[in-house]
């Protein structure tokens, strides 16, 4: 072990008892108490650092140990002071235990961390070198290398901060990349581009107003690590899914190093009627499997922390690809959890959470279990279940996609209806039977848990994959930039290319490739559900036919604000998609269709191109790439706050992806009507126009193209 520096050091002269709750350094206006919980281990030290965080001043053992939680309170510390933890106990990685003092250890609750991880061997408790591999003893110190835990003040003014609280069915996601969005942003000063702060700019709160979205949803902000086979690469870990630290705003991402900061941003976004969604990793952390690094749990209590394997506990369980999986089962972690989840609500007043991998937490023994501890404790939570909650409803462990299975409460990314589209403008055949569920909100998966059609949270495209201008532009992925001789990222991505691979100068293809956009655009936003737009996807951002640019700390990655006129014409068109969406609940139904009388009209009527209703023998055509369907206003049988009835205007939505032209005839069975539309995607130069056609004429439906039709009643002539 080294020694301690003892230049320019504070001794704190007096440890008194402390309290074992609430677990972190918590500072009370006096002093501040420290309390780590540790189920096996025999001693624990508390390391304080100077100022800079590169030398040790001080350690102090933790006399006091209630219920296994270790405390003590220093009546003269105070906020800024940097610390860690040394946990003393058996390293038996054979039994599971790894606990090694010589390695110094992030706080699992620690608000704020100072620095960044330097690698070297030394943050490994076994000796890299040895043929024991992970059953060796490191005794190298690796305090110099380790980022440090700091005490905060948590005092904000949040003034009359308020969350919108916007409804379920009139929210519009945007997902985004903290950094990314703003790194080239030509109107955010340059000492702000890519930080927290940024997204409080003016300039980019403009666009969100301008596109009309209710809610941004944040990448990981959680502190988390770059992995070392990165960062020898010369990369970075960029998507953040590597955490580390379940309190702790990543730092990377601050201006100014002050926690204040992201409560500064999200308070403006607030007062601009934006909520915050924070995409959350729970399921892992950033210390992988057994050859991994100890810079926190592993350390701290390893077989409390991590599912290890019931015959060799060695070995983890792997339901995430990552290498571990954090052990629900035990009640200390689920505390982390739930408080964690806590403080970025009560605390930093967050609107919601996006659950990465969460058939990982909801786990029992071994299957993916819906009625899982974690979703009855945050069912049952008066904080928690009030907030927006977002499943990605899958693992990457056997029976790990849930796709519909989460109970009440909770919305899924629905990646049944991504799928889907994607296939259908690509042009497959047989998929119009689970098109129209898509379109009406899955009620296939969601119904039958009592849910409604924003229980779908709807994509076409998200961070991970290809961006909606490479899904038209590519066939294959290309992610040489990563390193990994293309062998990373998904193989079947459901894509084509229009006649090209990656970027061409051929008119006709380019024509095309818009148009595909608008497409996936239009159906995005005028299905049933809650819609989730990638930031960029609005602008015609490209990863280079990279779908897995996640080391990419880049211009790969970063959105390019740097627009031509097509770009600027499908941010038009997507802040038009969401104004007109806004302003009619036919695309925002609280309820399912029934697809039967309502009121003498029947509220969805789905047509074939003869104008007619479809039979049930029509959805089961391989060759049926057209259908239509009716939307009736007066069907909508619900009641808005008021408690007065809902009525909308008739829709028609006509879709062909087919590539030739077919005749659809507008349906004279619901009465003579005239019909104006408002859509049409195979217009190049406004896909908005304002033709008008009667029940009963063909409507010249263009290969590969949407059409919105709406009914002009007779008051509003």
């Amino acid at each position: 072990m080294s020694k301690m520096h003892t230049a320019n050091k504070k001794n704190f002269s007096r440890l008194w008892p402390g309290k074992p709750y609430p677990l972190g350094a918590t500072w009370d206006g006096a002093g501040v108490n420290f309390a780590l919980f540790s189920e096996h281990a025999e001693k624990v030290e508390l390391c304080l650092f100077d100022p800079k965080g590169l030398h040790e001043i001080q350690r102090i053992q933790l006399l006091e140990q209630t219920d296994r939680v270790w405390h003590g309170y220093l009546p003269e510390a105070r906020p800024g002071l940097l610390y860690g933890y040394r946990v003393y106990g058996p390293y038996k990685p054979e039994e599971g235990h790894r606990f090694n003092p010589n390695k110094l250890l992030l706080d699992p609750y620690a608000k704020d961390i100072h620095g960044t991880l330097r690698w070297s061997d030394a943050h490994f408790g076994y000796k890299i070198s040895s043929n024991r591999a992970d059953l060796s003893f490191d005794r190298s110190d690796n305090a110099r290398g380790m980022p440090k835990c700091r005490v905060i003040d948590p005092a904000f003014t949040w003034g009359d901060d308020r969350p919108p609280n916007t409804p379920w069915h009139e929210t519009v996601i945007y997902e985004l990349h903290v950094k990314g969005f703003t790194q080239q942003h030509p109107e955010v000063p340059p000492w702000l581009r890519g930080t927290y702060a940024a997204l409080a700019c003016e300039p980019v709160i403009e666009h969100f107003r301008h596109l009309g979205v209710t809610a941004i949803e944040l990448m990981p902000i959680h502190a988390f690590i770059d992995d070392r086979n990165l960062v020898e690469r010369g990369l970075r870990n960029y998507w953040g899914y590597n955490s580390i630290g379940f309190f702790t705003p990543d730092s990377r991402y601050a201006a100014n190093g002050l926690v204040n900061e992201f409560k500064t941003m999200v308070k403006t976004l607030h007062a601009s009627g934006i909520e915050v969604i924070l995409d959350v990793v729970y399921n892992h952390t950033a210390e992988g499997n057994q050859l991994g690094p100890t810079l926190s749990f592993r350390g701290i209590d390893n077989t409390v922390y991590y599912r290890t394997m019931p015959d060799d506990a060695r070995y983890y369980m792997d339901y995430t690809g990552c290498g571990n999986t954090l052990n629900m089962m035990h009640p200390r972690v689920l505390q982390l959890i739930m408080d964690s989840l806590r403080y970025w609500v009560i605390e930093m007043h967050v609107d919601g959470f996006r659950f990465d991998l969460a058939a990982a937490l909801a786990r029992g023994l071994h299957e993916a279990d819906r009625l899982g501890a974690f979703l009855d404790i945050i069912h049952q939570d008066p904080v928690l279940s009030q907030v927006k909650l977002i499943a990605e409803p899958w693992d990457l462990g056997a029976g790990g996609y849930q796709v519909g299975n989460f109970p009440v409460g909770w919305t899924e990314w629905n990646g049944k209806f991504r799928d889907v589209v994607r296939d259908y403008w690509k042009g497959e055949g047989g998929v119009i039977g689970e098109l129209g569920y898509r379109l009406t909100g899955s009620s296939d998966l969601y119904e039958h848990s009592g849910r409604r059609p924003y229980a779908s949270i709807n994509f076409i495209t998200a961070h991970d994959g290809f961006t909606l201008h490479d899904l038209v532009s590519y066939n294959q992925k290309h992610n040489e930039a990563n390193q990994e001789e293309s062998r990373d990222g998904e193989d079947h991505n459901r894509s084509w290319n229009c006649g090209a691979e990656g970027e061409t100068d051929d008119p006709e293809i380019r024509t095309l490739r818009m148009r595909q956009k608008r497409n996936f655009l239009a159906t995005l936003f005028l299905s049933q559900g809650v819609p989730m737009l990638v930031a960029g996807d609005e602008m015609g951002r490209s990863q280079q036919g990279n779908n897995n640019a996640y080391c990419q700390d880049n211009e790969i990655s970063w959105l390019n604000w740097n627009l031509d006129k097509e770009n600027h014409e499908l941010i038009n068109f997507v802040q038009k998609l969401i104004r007109l969406t806004k302003k009619h609940p036919s695309f925002r139904r609280r309820n399912f269709f029934q697809g039967h009388s309502i009121k003498n009209k029947k509220d969805i009527i789905w047509l074939n191109p003869d104008g007619l209703e479809m039979s049930d023998e029509q959805w089961q055509h391989d060759f049926a790439r057209s259908l239509g369907t009716y939307l009736a206003g007066s069907g909508i049988d619900e009641r808005d706050a008021h408690g007065h009835q809902i009525t909308d205007d008739d829709f028609l939505i006509l879709l062909n992806a087919h590539h030739e032209q077919i005749s659809f005839q507008l349906p004279d069975f619901i009465g003579d009507q005239t019909w104006q539309v408002l859509i049409d995607t195979f217009n190049t130069s406004m896909p908005f126009v304002a033709q008008q056609y009667c029940s009963g004429e063909s409507y010249p439906l263009q290969g590969r193209s949407l059409v919105l039709l709406t009914h002009i009643r007779e008051q509003s002539r």
